[in-house]
């Protein structure tokens, strides 16, 4: 394992976080797929965890070829997987493969492989706010400027997202505007935009209360937060099975291999995944969770402050806090505190293209984290010369 290491760049400890997530993936993938096998491979949950793990192996093979990538070629990227990822959504929204009421999926044609497109315009959109933010350090004072480089894409993007996936527009926005105050956007032009959005949301959300057929999703969205304010069984039935797992899981779980409500839980090993953690491992896991899950946001902060180039800190922050709302979303959902929203767990939920993406994700943070340990070294070796 030590020598293992020795061949990889960058922050040791994301890796290392990385590899502790994949293990506990793989550990509860194979034991929630047990539904799954029972409906669609005759029992057979071998064939879900051999699936699983090549997965994340070959995300883990993204996730190096990434990081050995400089960064800085990101930029300039940035500005053609934007311009493409409009296209994608486009058709994704109107032709694409329906999941959960709505298409949010693109099949690839030939292979029949399906990935969401959200997965990589999120991508897409987070580098690219952080090239324009580098870019027009000092133009940030001016509105147009705001309007036009950052919330006229911001907005594109989130609008093409939204009447499929609300919560990954919602969160791909608010990561934005994470990126855009740590970039040093005035703070009272982010209350502007947060306040008019809380406006508009009101207004938006009067509407669908009432005249939910206006648009496709809005009986869903309706119905999702009349069974969330009710908290009746019957109506909530993924959200009660899911509370279900955590009361019987307790502080130390029922044993690995052991939960009961992976048999009742549709979305056992993805959206609901961290319930069965908590059945099997406990309440204490989720220490150990939210442990791994603020190291790689707190070290991203570290590469951050390490780097001497805006672009690289501000991909560093954006991408790791997209990571962890995510998880934080997930988490939130499974114990009933949100909405269902149909986010993952990130590096532990399965699913294909969501694992690489992510893997892809970290494999950026690990390349800027690279330059960081180089300054810091470089600073080292200057105060030992004197």
């Amino acid at each position: 394992m030590v020598r293992l290491f020795n061949y990889l760049k960058g922050d040791k400890v994301i890796w290392m976080v990385v590899l502790l997530l994949s293990i506990i993936s793989v550990l509860v993938v194979y034991s929630s797929s047990n539904a799954l096998a029972q409906k669609f491979k005759g029992g057979n949950t071998e064939a879900y965890l051999i699936k699983h793990a090549g997965l994340i192996a070959l995300g883990f093979l993204l996730m190096y070829f990434v990081h050995k990538i400089n960064y800085k070629y990101l930029s300039r990227v940035s500005q053609i997987a934007y311009i493409i990822s409009i296209p994608l959504l486009l058709f994704t929204l109107l032709r694409g493969v329906s999941a959960g009421e709505a298409n949010r999926w693109l099949e690839i044609p030939g292979i029949g492989l399906t990935f969401q497109t959200s997965d990589f315009a999120k991508l897409a959109l987070i580098v690219y706010v952080a090239r324009v933010l580098t870019l027009k350090q000092d133009q940030l004072g001016d509105i147009k400027v705001i309007f036009r480089s950052l919330l006229l894409p911001i907005g594109i993007i989130c609008s093409l997202i939204f009447p499929a996936n609300f919560s990954t527009a919602a969160l791909i926005f608010v990561t934005c505007l994470l990126i855009m105050f740590v970039g040093r956007v005035p703070l009272k032009f982010i209350l502007g935009i947060v306040g008019a959005c809380l406006v508009g949301a009101i207004l938006f959300g009067t509407i669908i209360w009432y005249k939910p057929e206006i648009i496709k999703r809005g009986p869903t969205w309706k119905a999702r937060i009349e069974n969330f304010i009710k908290g009746d069984a019957q109506s909530n039935y993924q959200s009660e099975q899911a509370k279900i797992a955590v009361a019987k899981g307790g502080a130390f779980g029922v044993g690995p291999g052991n939960s009961t409500q992976k048999n009742f839980l549709p979305q056992s090993a993805s959206d609901f995944v961290f319930a069965i953690i908590i059945e099997e491992y406990g309440s204490i896991i989720v220490l150990l969770l939210l442990f791994l899950y603020m190291i790689l946001f707190f070290r991203s902060i570290r590469i951050m402050r390490n780097t001497e180039k805006t672009f690289g800190g501000l991909l560093a922050v954006g991408l790791s806090f997209s990571l962890v709302f995510q998880a934080l979303i997930n988490m939130a959902v499974a114990v009933n505190l949100f909405p269902v929203t149909g986010q993952p767990l990130p590096l532990i939920s399965m699913g294909g293209t969501s694992i690489w993406f992510t893997c892809v994700t970290i494999g950026i943070i690990i390349s800027v984290s690279k330059e960081a340990d180089d300054n810091q070294s470089g600073k080292e070796d200057i105060a030992e010369l004197a």
